[in-house]
């Protein structure tokens, strides 16, 4: 596909999201830039129906299930929140019932979001691998149609929050974006190459869940035993190939964070852009502040994926000390 195409493409699905959603804003905020030494735009993808980028991925998923499929009787997926509300939400609008698979223990906020959907939630397993095979299994078995984490449908809604933000912030030298199975990085991707922008894209996972930096080395999917974090977004421990594949053409680097660096990055947004974000939605600020030196005097991007977070646990990283 030629650049020009790829754009018309890239600009014909942010039209199908902008029917739903206007765009978010991406903010210079002053006390980012003293806090990292550089010029921060944030990206407040925690702002829209359901505080999560997510959302752009479901409508152009459920735009092209409903074409493809049109007798879909159901759809089932596994998240640990954000995902688990993107598809219920546009289910919903075409009229689809949705079940979703949650690891036991999940964010109760994050759970009641979901059931305010109207959605069947099943709690099963220790982490979202064992709700991902759990719910594989349950498609299966009740002949509902299962909605991946990853895909090329979700990757195209999800482009359009990329788009937005090199059209409104162009020139960036770098832009850091969290990775949970891979669609917002992949979105940020396929934005970068249909504008042809020079940007350099950066991945962030947590040092507790460094699947896809271990993929990235290796140059091939490297699952893990444990995904121990509490920023639950980017709790993966199995990576999925093709993302592995995409990232590993189109990222500069993948930095790995600690949960207290995350907590610290929380307390930041809200401190100084007075923003709330999850632990995954913080990851990428967190990456940008760990390398303050490598981007001291530079224009940088941060993507704030979602804000998402149970009040108690919000409370208790607030209280806590930088």
């Amino acid at each position: 596909m030629t650049r020009a195409a790829a754009l018309a493409e890239l600009e014909a699905d942010a039209a199908f999201v902008h029917e739903t959603l206007a765009p978010t804003l991406q903010i210079a905020w002053p006390l980012l830039a003293q806090r990292a030494g550089c010029e921060v735009w944030l990206k407040h993808e925690n702002h829209g129906p359901i505080g999560s980028f997510k959302l752009r991925g479901g409508l152009t998923y459920f735009r092209e299930l409903c074409a493809r499929e049109p007798e879909v009787r159901g759809v089932v997926t596994a998240s640990r929140g954000n995902h688990g509300q993107s598809i219920p939400w546009a289910a919903r609008r075409s009229g689809i019932p949705a079940t979703v698979v949650v690891p036991r223990g999940n964010g109760v906020e994050k759970n009641a979001a979901m059931r305010a959907l109207g959605v069947e939630l099943v709690e099963h397993g220790r982490d979202f691998q064992d709700a991902f095979e759990h719910a594989t299994a349950l498609a299966k078995s009740r002949d509902l149609h299962f909605v991946p984490s990853f895909h090329e449908w979700l990757v195209r809604g999800v482009s359009t929050w990329a788009l937005e933000l090199f059209r409104a912030a162009p020139e960036l030298d770098s832009l850091y974006v969290p990775i949970g199975l891979g669609s917002g990085i992949c979105g940020a991707l396929r934005a970068r190459a249909a504008l042809g922008v020079r940007t350099k894209i950066v991945g962030v996972v947590s040092e507790r869940a460094p699947t896809y930096a271990l993929s990235f080395a290796a140059g091939r999917a490297v699952p893990t035993e444990t995904a121990d974090t509490f920023a639950d977004g980017i709790a993966v421990r199995a990576p999925n190939p093709d993302a592995v594949a995409r990232i590993a053409a189109g990222v500069e680097r993948i930095v790995q964070v600690s949960d207290a660096e995350i907590r610290a990055a929380m307390r930041a947004l809200f401190s100084d852009t007075h923003n709330v974000a999850e632990g995954a939605g913080a990851a990428a600020l967190a990456a940008c502040l760990q390398e303050r030196e490598a981007v001291a005097g530079r224009r940088i991007g941060v993507v704030l994926t979602g804000g998402n977070v149970d009040r108690d646990l919000y409370a208790r990283i607030l209280a806590q000390e930088d």
